[in-house]
């Protein structure tokens, strides 16, 4: 019996998804690098929030090493393949970057817009972050 194929990769090289992969691993990591200037975190306790910053310097190294893999994956799909065991983490940067520009539309908090830049432009990500999120997850049978 053979082992299931990571459908995820095919997305990632031949489907374009690598493209918002890595613009939502960098919005992640900017997220993490401001997570001390974040509204909901401006509300919080100290010791919560204290927490979160540590969380956040250990995360960003892993960001680096996702984005790594994932330029020198589209040209070795065997690496690509390997980041199977990451989709959990692929999806929190991409659901990140989905939940930031729907807080930036409904709340208008600087924060967010400063975050994420022209907010019309990201806007259009919504749709692609979606598709990628279901793709990233498949496995053949």
């Amino acid at each position: 019996m053979s082992d299931k194929i990571w459908l995820g990769a095919i997305h990632l090289k031949d489907g374009g998804g690598y493209e918002i992969v890595l613009k939502s691993l960098n919005h992640y990591k900017k997220r993490l690098r401001t997570i001390g200037n974040s509204p909901e975190l401006k509300d919080s306790s100290s010791m919560f929030a204290s927490i979160l910053q540590q969380e956040a310097i250990k995360t960003i190294p892993k960001i680096d090493e996702m984005m790594k893999k994932i330029q020198e994956g589209l040209s070795d799909i065997k690496l690509l393949n390997s980041l199977s065991a990451d989709v959990s983490f692929l999806s929190k940067a991409l659901l990140c970057y989905e939940s930031d520009i729907k807080k930036a539309q409904d709340t208008g908090h600087d924060y967010f817009l400063e975050l994420l830049g022209d907010l019309r432009l990201v806007k259009e990500d919504l749709e692609t972050i979606r598709d990628t999120l279901i793709k990233i997850t498949e496995f053949s049978v």
